[in-house]
């Protein structure tokens, strides 16, 4: 019992880099300081098997915080699946199935290691009736440091202030996708799905001085954090949440030029893709209808036809297309928002780069449309902060609570409390 004891306290102070375990069935209490409250971070869902190290002295502990072994940085474990039971093994050494989630946890110094790629928290390892779901428990801030390098870009000291305004929005989305009865037994992915995150191995120095001197801080609205989406570039104005998706739009996320005053120039004009152009071949517009566009609207039989015309049915406020349709020889189609990005892809599966175009031109041959250009502006959904207009706005001497008020109107920049 004193040796139980006595693991039981050393596994308790390692985990103290993220908090303490709470149950399972309740919604643990947020931390005063948003950025010190641990996020459950998905690196892979559905894994046959993991493999897990660390670069320090390590433990792996059982569903109930229980030692199951000792390591160094040179040992490397196996975590297999039965149904929705998992085992960790090294060579002939190997323990019992565990109905509960595997966690490996580093010293104070250490990272734990997956997929060649180091982390700080503790990564977990949960079966399911589908694969192995492992995921990274971390301290926000711990986890901004590996998402802002990788959201934001290399960027330099003179626009250390987009860098700050980047932090701040990343916080504050991680903050609100906080969930312990989450189904999915994760807070939000490592992908462009929420944020992208590549834990340690990311982080760099300028996007690190940018969480700490944004410490705590959050975006606010009438009181609350709100979720603050952001895109990378605009094109010259953003959109509000129901132009790009099936939602409600919110008081502080309004349409906002990116217009820089008294100049037929915006903010997010230095970006590579705040003008671009787009041609579909018939082969590669062929493919895009026949694979994707049955995700997204009804087609009977699965089968759309060949693509005859593709017109624009609607804009919406800020000049997006808000419905395309498309005639192939089967019928009339549209798609709305931002599934027409997802069904006009590129033959790499890539999605198109903003609904913020129009159609340039069109061929036709034999009734088949055999070529259609679009001339479009901007990159991303175009909802709330646009990166590259922030960076612009740095480099104009904006500082990073001007930048977040022009982006989320009527918002605060402040700590939970």
């Amino acid at each position: 019992m004193r040796q139980r004891l006595g693991v039981r306290r050393a596994a308790l102070a390692a985990l103290a880099l993220v908090g303490c375990a709470a149950p399972r069935s309740t919604r643990p209490r947020p931390a005063a300081d948003a950025g010190a409250s641990a996020i459950r971070v998905m690196l892979a869902q559905n894994a046959a098997a993991a493999d897990v190290g660390a670069t320090g002295s390590w433990m792996l502990l059982d569903d109930q915080r229980r030692l199951l072994a000792r390591s160094t940085s040179g040992d490397r474990w196996r975590i297999d699946r039965d149904g929705t039971r998992i085992r960790a093994s090294r060579g002939g050494a190997r323990t019992g199935w565990i109905n509960g989630p595997i966690y490996a946890v580093p010293s104070e110094n250490a990272f734990v290691s997956f997929s060649a790629r180091r982390y700080r928290g503790e990564i977990a390892f949960r079966g399911t009736q589908t694969g192995i779901l492992v995921f990274n428990r971390v301290r926000i801030d711990d986890y901004l440091a590996g998402v802002v390098p990788l959201e934001i870009g290399g960027r330099t000291a003179a626009e250390s202030a987009a860098v700050q305004a980047q932090a701040v929005t990343a916080r504050s989305y991680a903050y609100v996708h906080l969930n312990a009865e989450d189904p999915r037994g994760f807070d939000v992915t490592s992908t462009v799905a929420d944020q992208v995150y590549g834990g340690a191995d990311a982080e760099v120095p300028l996007a690190t001085q940018a969480i700490e001197s944004t410490r705590g801080l959050v975006l606010k609205y009438a009181g609350r954090v709100v979720n603050a989406p952001y895109s990378s570039t605009c094109g010259g104005e953003t959109a509000t949440p129901s132009e790009v998706w099936r939602a409600p739009d919110e008081a502080y996320l309004k349409r906002v030029s990116d217009r820089i005053p008294g100049t037929d120039r915006y903010y997010c004009d230095i970006a590579p893709r705040f003008r671009w152009t787009r041609t579909f071949d018939e082969a590669e517009l062929v493919n895009a209808v026949g694979r994707y566009l049955s995700t997204y609207v009804a087609v009977p039989g699965g089968n759309p036809g060949q693509p005859r015309a593709v017109a624009i049915a609607t804009r919406t406020p800020s000049n997006r297309v808000g419905a395309l349709t498309i005639t192939t020889d089967r019928g009339d189609f549209t798609i709305r928002g931002n599934d027409i990005r997802s069904v006009l892809r590129g033959v790499g599966g890539e999605i198109l780069n903003s609904t913020y175009f129009s159609i340039d031109s069109s061929d036709a041959r034999d009734g088949h449309l055999t070529r259609l250009t679009l001339r479009g502006g901007g990159y991303g959904h175009g909802v709330g902060m646009c990166q590259w207009g922030a960076i612009g706005r740095a480099r104009a001497g904006q500082d990073f609570r001007s930048i977040l008020a022009t982006y989320y109107p009527g918002t605060t920049v402040g700590s939970l409390r």
